[in-house]
């Protein structure tokens, strides 16, 4: 549903040629974090996700577990302590984002050690379930315009991850599973893989992430990785552990969690990264066309109560049409306002805040020369952009901050509905035709949800969540899968995880048997239950 960037003075000459030379000892195996994009007193350490980054909390800002302090130390010593003409202990370079405790972050691993560590392997693992129920109780428990939900009224398992980090001399890998809806949910909203051959979407749908690369000691760490990786475009994580909510706004829902392809990670000091993305496109297995999509991204935290990140890309994704181009920024600012882990109520509250504006803008051929050419344009009767915003609050409370209270919400303006979800069933051609240049989507939504974390391997969340959009968008009573809410001819698909029940008339514009039914509004509770170790 989207980042980066000692000295004292009669030194002798002994003491000089002995700097010299540690200046430019190399470092010891680097071993990367326990990952989440895009979370206790605590030391953050920065993992490799692509976008917010990830925090591991320690129980003081000083020292850490012996697996985060691996995580990003520079291990080339860059200063000497010296007391006199002796040499004391060297003082290593400090890691990316350890100056302080950043793990109220939305978006950001709140655990402080992982039980499966050692030398050469972090484990990782999730399991996230949930129960939602809509009023609108539509008949074939499908859920719409979203990625963290998909039954209604059903126990479901959105999200199993296995995997981890492995970590041996420089040479870093990771890998993740995904099982559960997600696992058709994510790759139905990418029409790239079914260019050519070879089914990628089914190659690729039980992975969310499955990259390799190498770290460079040179400032306070480089990483270059390849593969499939998370985006935290849109602030919050894919991992709903991570975040302070369970349905995130339309922004983050919108924009992509994930990338495949190259990313450089670039530390050039301990509160800022600096991120460069050469991938396949916009949240897409393949490439739509000729050319890569590109993108930066710029984080910076300057104290221990704010963090900055702006995410920016271009590309060229819409499929057959090479000549109409992307362009996406997206900035969040997260603020603690408040921190006192002593108080008797409230420990801690902070706010987030995210902008977005996108556009797309070029020519397309309407399919013949007697059709003509389509043109997509940043704004005007042809209009095909992106303005989109979302802010929450939260609160911790209790023993050990043990809960938490967010409140919070956003909008959407998406003529074209470009990035929109593509609702499943017997709504998705007609949804797909109706989106021309120009064509009309606004909305907004507002949720609050209360936590419960026991410790810090689970999380309980009660959530209430209401969405509004100007045009039918939401799964009304009678579904979008059949008369009966059963599937009615799933054969008759070209897309066997967007089924049409009956053929669709374009002349009359409807089904042969079945309307699907969809609404302008939702309003559901969500009971979710999120578990990591």
């Amino acid at each position: 549903m989207t980042n980066l960037f000692i000295t004292r003075t009669g030194f002798t000459a002994t003491a000089a040629f002995c700097l010299i030379v540690l200046a430019n000892v190399q470092a010891k195996p680097f071993k990367t974090g326990i990952a989440g994009a895009k979370k206790t007193d605590s030391t953050v350490v920065k993992t490799a996700a692509a976008g917010e980054t990830n925090t591991v909390a320690t129980q003081s800002k000083t020292s850490a577990p012996a697996f985060t302090q691996q995580l990003f130390t520079k291990k080339i010593f860059t200063n000497l302590n010296v007391t006199g003409d002796s040499v004391a202990t060297p003082a290593p370079a400090s890691d990316p984002f350890a100056f302080a405790d950043f793990s109220w972050l939305n978006g950001n691993n709140r655990q402080d050690s992982k039980i499966f560590d050692s030398k050469y392997f972090t484990g990782d693992f999730t399991v996230d379930v949930n129960y939602t129920r809509s009023n609108q109780n539509p008949i074939d428990n499908t859920v719409t315009g979203s990625t963290a939900l998909a039954r209604n009224n059903e126990c479901t398992i959105s999200f199993v991850g296995l995997g981890g980090d492995f970590h041996y001399n420089n040479v870093r890998g990771r890998f993740m599973t995904q099982f559960g809806t997600r696992a058709t949910e994510v790759p139905r909203n990418d029409y790239s893989g079914y260019r050519g051959q070879y089914n990628l979407p089914d190659a690729y749908r039980y992975l969310s992430e499955a990259y390799g690369g190498y770290h460079f000691d040179k400032w306070h760490g480089i990483n270059v990785d390849m593969g499939i990786f998370m985006s935290y475009i849109g602030m919050f994580s894919y991992n709903n552990f991570e975040n302070w909510s369970y349905q995130p706004s339309y922004t983050s829902d919108n924009t992509p969690w994930f990338f495949n392809g190259i990313r450089v990670q670039m530390f050039p000091t301990e509160k800022t990264k600096i991120e460069l993305w050469f991938i396949n496109g916009w949240q897409s297995y393949a490439m739509f066309n000729k050319m890569p999509g590109l993108g930066i991204s710029i984080l910076h935290r300057w104290n221990a109560n704010n963090s900055f990140i702006s995410n920016n890309y271009y590309g060229a994704d819409v499929a057959g049409a090479a000549g109409v181009y992307r362009l996406h920024t997206d900035n969040t600012w997260q603020h603690q306002y408040y921190n006192n882990p002593k108080a008797k109520g409230i420990k801690r509250a902070a706010f987030t805040i995210t902008g977005d504006f996108g556009i797309q803008s070029g020519t397309y051929s309407n399919g013949s020369a007697a059709n003509g050419v389509g043109k997509f344009s940043a704004f005007g009767d042809s209009a095909s952009n992106f303005i989109s915003g979302m802010a929450y609050n939260r609160i911790w409370f209790g023993k050990g901050a043990k809960w938490g209270w967010t409140i919070g919400g956003g909008f959407l303006h998406n003529p074209s509905r470009y990035l929109s979800l593509v609702p499943p069933g017997g709504a998705t051609d007609k949804w797909i035709t109706d989106a021309v240049p120009g064509a009309k989507m606004d909305g907004w939504d507002a949720s609050t949800c209360i936590d419960y974390n026991p410790n810090q391997n689970i999380t309980i969340r009660v959530e209430l969540v209401h969405r509004y959009m100007s045009i039918p968008y939401f799964n009304g009573t009678g579904g979008v899968s059949g008369p009966s809410g059963y599937q009615g001819n799933p054969a008759s698909s070209n897309n066997p995880n967007s089924y049409i029940p009956n053929p669709y008339n374009y002349a009359t514009g409807t089904y042969a048997n079945f309307t699907p039914d969809l609404v302008k509004s939702e309003t559901r509770g969500i009971i979710a239950l999120l578990v990591r170790f």
